[in-house]
């Protein structure tokens, strides 16, 4: 089957080659038995792919169940999955069918895996190998024959390493692993998700799409999308309902993008998915250390020419115990532990130490020490936080 086809049937967009091999290798393993992991961020569309298989597979015939492991309560999982008998705990006053009982003959898709209980990846791995299962409260054993796609925003093999996830399992689930790229790596294919969005959100309000300007564009792709397709699609149908104007400019694009000065930095090439906020957090430390590097060239410059510059006369950086008790009003000192003002090499070192000079830079302006970092005011304040600098104003 040409992959067109299975686009325009599931109404997927995008020409991207990352795309395209995973909605390949779905169509390919769809006649097969074998276990399935959907592996990308939150938001790139993930349950896409068991449908395809499910669709495409010979039990096309049977039950589709999507299961969000995510979202049902610790305490109730086992007998959502398994059923339950009753009488089994309070609570339960009729026998129930799980999911693995109404699904045999079909498939089930257990979303966010990853969140499953220890004894809840012990029964799944049981029902994997063997297909048998126990009800809660029931000691007769039933069997299932159901097909397992699990898909995970996670990175288990780290969950495997902090002991949170069986190993056994894993490679159990991970028959064959199908990757979807976070929506940053399809830059083609924003603009083409941006229309298809803008004329289904139009169709459906009976009103005009929007378009883009040439700039709203080159802002649109230059975001990072951390919610990636679904953060996209969101904001198309923000736009749509709230803009009295149908032609959108890049100024009004921009209100719509959360942290929008902060998501300009070029993006790193990642082989594999990765949270969202340790990406974001990797670049602005890159960009910091950048920025820290043109500042001692410039500092080597002055030494040669014969002069250093003079330090700021309204800021003092102090041991927290040494911290004078009176100064000139609204002068901030940052304090620090001992071990704070030894200074290593390593990123996150330099990336505290850009910090604390642009902070020095401007005592009184969060707004402008921000900009010069390069991030929002809220990631300079989560940033002092993390790295335990102390903002004080003194008193006269």
């Amino acid at each position: 089957m040409e992959l067109q086809s299975l686009k325009n049937r599931f109404d997927l967009i995008g020409d991207d080659p990352q795309f395209l091999r995973a909605l390949q290798v779905a169509e390919q393993v769809a006649p097969t038995d074998m276990s399935v992991l959907v592996m990308g961020e939150s938001g790139v569309g993930k349950e896409s792919i068991p449908q395809i298989i499910h669709s495409y597979s010979p039990r096309k015939h049977g039950k589709y169940i999507a299961v969000n492991c995510g979202a049902i309560p610790e305490g109730t999982m086992e007998s959502e999955l398994f059923g339950h008998i009753k009488g089994s705990f309070t609570g339960a006053n009729e026998n129930r069918k799980g999911y693995f009982e109404v699904a045999d003959g079909g498939t089930i898709f257990l979303d966010e895996v990853g969140e499953l209980s220890a004894e809840s990846q012990k029964r799944l791995l049981r029902v994997l190998e063997s297909g048998e299962f126990y009800k809660v409260g029931s000691s007769t054993v039933q069997k299932t024959d159901v097909r397992v796609i699990a898909a995970t925003n996670v990175d288990l093999l780290e969950a495997i390493r902090l002991k949170k996830f069986r190993e056994d399992l894993y490679y159990r689930l991970n028959q064959i692993p199908i990757t979807l790229p976070p929506l940053r790596e399809r830059r083609g294919d924003i603009l083409l998700l941006f229309r298809k969005f803008a004329v289904d959100c139009a169709d459906r309000y009976n009103m005009p799409p929007v378009t883009l300007e040439r700039e709203a564009q080159a802002v649109l792709l230059s975001y990072r999308w951390p919610g990636n397709i679904r953060q996209l699609k969101n904001i198309v149908e923000q736009i749509t309902v709230l803009e009295p104007s149908r032609q959108i400019d890049a100024a009004t694009l921009k209100r719509y993008l959360p942290d929008f000065g902060e998501d300009l930095h070029p993006v790193l090439s990642s082989s594999g998915f990765q949270d969202g906020n340790f990406l974001g957090d990797k670049e602005v430390i890159y960009k910091m250390i950048y920025s820290l590097k043109q500042e001692v060239d410039a500092i080597k410059q002055k030494i040669s020419a014969g002069g250093l510059p003079q330090p700021s006369q309204n800021i003092q950086v102090t041991p927290a115990s040494q911290a004078p008790v009176h100064a000139a009003p609204d002068v901030i000192v940052v304090e620090q532990t001992p071990e704070e003002e030894s200074k290593d090499l390593s990123i996150e070192s330099l990336y505290k130490e850009r910090i604390l000079e642009v902070l020095r830079k401007y005592p009184r302006n969060r707004k402008a020490a921000s900009d010069e970092l390069g991030i929002s005011e809220r990631t300079l304040y989560r940033k002092i936080k993390e790295y335990g600098i102390e903002l004080k104003k003194k008193r006269k």
